[in-house]
């Protein structure tokens, strides 16, 4: 019997957090018990991209999109959708009853381009043939029988493709530096060691499309003349590691990794490197070293691991999203890719879009799209009324961009100029109830706890600079602080070895250049004006809006609220620990933050 339709069940780390895998057994076994399993194929995707609606689940051909969906669904789903043909309404993310809304017309996808994330939502991650069909291996192919490694490096050459692991370093050079480079051995390396606070970008399009990394990493192997790659990730990373493994093990089976491939006399293997989650092990030398079964820690440039790399041999990193890009090059050719972006920055960059924001998820657009389109448009907004305040590009190594920025075109060299960088593409979406003192010392207290330690800038001018934000947020600080907090950054960014220790005072001088009234308030004023640093806030109960419920004084952790029932209550400021619980349980607007 013919196939009739497909339905596709995100199987990313999101959704089978929330259950999606009992989603998919349950599809799987109620086709099965309607006998409908010889007409119905279900098949286990990469993220769709829309985590803020998943579990998704999305029939073909009909392009049914349904969120939320959770394991009670799945008998209803099939038998009103693929049995009686009528598409479940309350499941559907456009309940409207007077006409289809497939995925390509949600506001959320009408916007992006997807090269990268080109197959994540669209195949099984677990079957080479699904990638195959959509040309995978096809760039391989013609590498090794149409093109010489002159033709490879000319063509990434032409299509301007900048590393996508934060520094944007042209991906041809490296590999022409390491191609160029005297030597026998060399090895090709997979930076998936992605460790960004709120970034998720790599690990998911290893999750929903592994082979595109292994492809990659062969043309490279082929083209530099290496015969070794390794991919160095997280441990914690489990479903993106077994993905990659299914993935090898299925290619070494159709003759697309290990001795002659293809038939062609040209030898490739990889090999899967657990990193333990150490953030400056995202660094180029750092990862090395521990690839080696050392301390993971930066080591001085030059010279630079395209010529002195793995055992002192050239070794040509990447990041995931940099390789991901490759095949697509090779298949539709350089001057194809360098028409999408900008003259700066070609191509699409892929964001982790999180924080205050109505749809949180992976967005991939093409470089130069603004702030404003990805925030609003295609991230919908900030949710509940709430004022945009500002975004974070870059993690803990970016910056704050502010409201008078969002129609910047977002590339290179402009978020570079606004005070902030590109990094691995996390984005993190502030609302006016965050308060950016506090922010900047999240970020700090990241950066300081992930420092390995072993140079004096980052490891000691690192911790001072905590220590004056810290003196700030609990109302001891004063002016003179913040020159001192610029000119320990300053050095940390002349001084440190690598890039982590380099970056470390961004968040903190960039806030203080575009929030410099929230500075001047939390040392002049001792206020803080979003009540997030407890020791500048204090809470007062509106006496004319206290009707004695009492629900307040029985959340209050430490008793410092006093007043019987239908009694005005108050609370004891030397008491109050400033934990909110009161301000939560009060459904009349009583308490408000001073």
């Amino acid at each position: 019997m013919a196939l009739r339709n497909y339905v596709l069940v995100c199987g990313g780390s999101g959704c089978e957090s929330s259950h999606s895998d009992q989603i998919y057994q349950a599809l799987v076994e109620e086709c099965k018990a309607q006998g409908i399993s010889d007409s119905v194929q279900v098949i286990k995707t990469g993220c769709f991209g829309f985590c803020a609606q998943g579990p998704i689940v999305k029939i073909l051909p009909e392009d049914a999109f349904y969120v939320n969906v959770k394991p009670s669904d799945a008998k209803e789903l099939v038998s009103e959708h693929l049995v009686k043909g009528r598409e479940v309404k309350r499941l559907l993310y456009d309940k409207s009853q007077s006409s289809h809304v497939g995925s390509e017309d949600i506001q959320f996808y009408q916007k992006q381009f997807r090269i990268v994330l080109r197959n994540c939502g669209f195949i099984d991650p677990e079957n080479i043939e699904e990638y195959i069909a959509r040309d995978g291996y096809k760039a391989l192919e013609k590498v090794l029988f149409d093109m010489t490694p002159e033709d490879v490096i000319n063509e990434m050459k032409i299509s301007g493709l900048r590393g996508r692991g934060g520094a944007g370093f042209p991906t041809w050079m490296k590999w022409n530096f390491s191609k160029a480079a005297v030597g026998d051995v060399k090895y090709v390396v997979c930076n998936a060691d992605e460790g960004d606070p709120g970034a998720y970008m790599d690990r998911s399009t290893i999750e929903g499309d592994p082979h595109s990394v292994l492809e990659a990493m062969t043309i490279c192997g082929h083209t530099i003349g290496a015969h070794q790659g390794y991919i160095y990730i997280r441990a914690e990373y489990p479903l993106a590691v077994h993905r990659l493994e299914v993935a090898m093990e299925q290619s070494h089976k159709y003759g697309l990794l290990g001795k002659d491939i293809l038939g062609s006399g040209f030898d490739f293997d990889i090999e899967i490197r657990l990193g333990a989650g150490a953030f400056v092990c995202g660094e180029e030398t750092a990862l090395l070293q521990s690839i080696m079964g050392k301390r993971g820690m930066p080591q001085p440039r030059p010279p630079f691991p395209a010529t002195k790399g793995l055992w002192g041999k050239p070794t040509v990193i990447n990041n995931v999203e940099t390789w991901a890009n490759v095949p697509v090059i090779i298949t539709k050719g350089g001057e194809w890719f360098s028409k999408i972006g900008t003259e700066d920055s070609h191509g699409t960059k892929v964001f982790a879009l999180t924080g205050k924001i109505a749809n949180s998820g992976l967005v991939e657009v093409p470089m130069g799209t603004t702030l404003r389109d990805i925030i609003f448009d295609i991230g919908g907004g900030i949710p509940d009324g709430k004022k945009f305040k500002g975004v974070q590009t870059g993690g803990p190594s970016g910056g704050v961009i502010t409201a008078e920025h969002l129609d910047a075109g977002i590339d290179f060299g402009t978020l570079q100029k606004l005070g902030s960088i590109m990094g691995s593409g996390g984005m993190i979406v502030m609302n006016e109830d965050d308060c950016m003192v506090d922010v900047a010392k999240f970020y700090l207290n990241f950066s300081i706890d992930e420092s390995c330690g072993k140079c004096a800038p980052c490891r000691i001018g690192g911790r001072s600079l905590y220590n004056l934000m810290e003196k700030i947020t609990n109302g001891a600080g004063t002016m003179e602080d913040l020159d001192t907090i610029k000119q320990i950054g300053e050095a940390m960014r002349r001084g440190s070895l690598c890039a982590l220790g380099q970056t470390t005072p961004n968040p903190v001088l960039s806030t203080m250049a575009t929030f410099a009234d929230e500075y001047k308030e939390h040392i002049v004023d001792k206020k803080c004006r979003a009540g997030k640093c407890k020791k500048l806030i204090t809470y007062e109960i509106i006496s004319e809006k206290c009707i004695g419920c009492n629900a307040c004084s029985r959340h209050c952790p430490v008793g410092a609220i006093t007043g019987g029932v239908r009694e005005k209550h108050v609370i004891n400021p030397a008491v109050c620990i400033r934990c909110g619980a009161c301000r939560q349980s009060c459904k009349f607007g009583a308490i408000i933050v001073k």
